[in-house]
């Protein structure tokens, strides 16, 4: 039997339910998920929501999540469910699946960490904006940080080095076995993104990965346990 990963929930349950809303965060608690992974941007007056993209679409119009208030976040819908904060994700899953927070929008390093300091090594933050996560580490040193990254470098582990950051979030078709001995040689972990083929997800447990992001928590868990 290969080595059981974490099995994260990309945007919640994302097959099953609308990403990103506290229904897909519950279905995937329902499906045996370990953690949950979710994007946040920071509105006009200063909350932080849980949405994918920088706007939000309604009526054949974008409308950017900076410069609209949490009052009028709430009147949108996501397929069908409402956009929730972060503080609603905590308050839903906190004890009982790591969050895995995703940095999107601008000023929300500070914000995020501060909100999930108190749950200690549940939850973490990670960027593809390595400055985020440099931020995050000055603010909140004691909350967990993740790189994300589409490329392999020659050194994996420079990346992780570079902000003081525990996780690499590497893109799942350049992760090899080499890849994860390096990043376990430094005391640090791989998470896989966006892994839906359970082959697929079979293999990288054998490699040794700590993580696994899936839109399919039903398929991945069963070909793990």
């Amino acid at each position: 039997m290969p080595h059981r990963p974490e099995i994260i929930a990309h945007r919640g349950a994302s097959r099953e339910e609308p990403e990103n809303t506290i229904p897909a965060f519950a279905r995937a608690m329902a499906l045996g998920a370990n953690a949950v992974e979710l994007d946040v941007h920071r509105t006009a007056d200063g909350w932080l929501v849980v949405h994918h993209d920088p706007g939000i679409a309604s009526s054949g119009s974008v409308t950017p999540i900076q410069s609209l208030t949490l009052a009028a976040v709430r009147t949108f819908r996501v397929g069908g469910e409402p956009i929730p904060t972060l503080d609603d994700v905590v308050a839903q899953v906190a004890g009982q699946m790591r969050i895995y927070c995703e940095l999107k929008g601008a000023h929300t390093s500070g914000l995020a960490a501060m909100r999930l300091a108190p749950l200690g090594e549940r939850a973490a933050v990670h960027s593809f904006d390595h400055r985020m996560i440099a931020e995050s580490a000055s603010s909140h040193p004691d909350v967990p940080r993740g790189v994300l990254e589409s490329s392999y470098h020659i050194d994996p582990g420079f990346p992780l080095r570079d902000v003081g950051a525990r996780d690499l979030w590497q893109y799942e078709s350049l992760i090899d076995r080499a890849l994860v001995d390096a990043v376990h040689q430094i005391g640090c972990r791989v998470i896989a993104w966006t892994v839906n083929d359970p082959a697929r997800a079979t293999a990288l447990a054998t490699m040794g990965v700590d993580g696994i992001c899936t839109d399919d928590v039903r398929a991945i868990r069963s070909s793990l346990d």
